[in-house]
């Protein structure tokens, strides 16, 4: 079992910078591959990034504007956001799941899921 949860949301300018957390429990972490998604208001929750292992992977976009890393001594993930956009307006959530050779994209690949953190960028 694996709890996760989220930190760091807020509102920021059009952009400015926010880094959000997902801190995990459990002493497994560094065994799963860690990935963020977001949903906002009135669309489906969609797919932001991964990162497994060292490797990370992004939706196109936010690519070159977000990053991931992981601390498995802290048991913790983070999402760098930079030149944040209106439309990156979300609630964010992170999610675990097993490492895998493969990139894991979809939500239904997810086990364990935070309760989310809202952002706003404001124009």
């Amino acid at each position: 079992q694996v709890q996760l949860v989220e930190s760091g949301g807020g509102l920021v300018q059009a952009g400015g910078s926010l880094r959000l957390s997902c801190a995990a429990s459990g002493r497994t972490f560094s065994s799963y591959a860690m990935g963020w998604f977001r949903q906002a208001p009135g669309k489906e929750r969609e797919f932001v990034g991964t990162i497994n292992w060292g490797y990370t992977y992004y939706a196109d976009s936010v690519k070159g504007r977000f990053t991931i890393s992981r601390d498995n001594a802290k048991n913790t993930v983070y999402l760098q956001m930079n030149s944040l956009k209106p439309e990156d307006t979300a609630v964010y959530y992170c999610a675990a799941a097993p490492s895998s050779l493969r990139t894991r994209v979809a939500q239904s690949e997810y086990e364990y899921w935070g309760q989310g953190t809202q952002v706003t960028v404001s124009s």
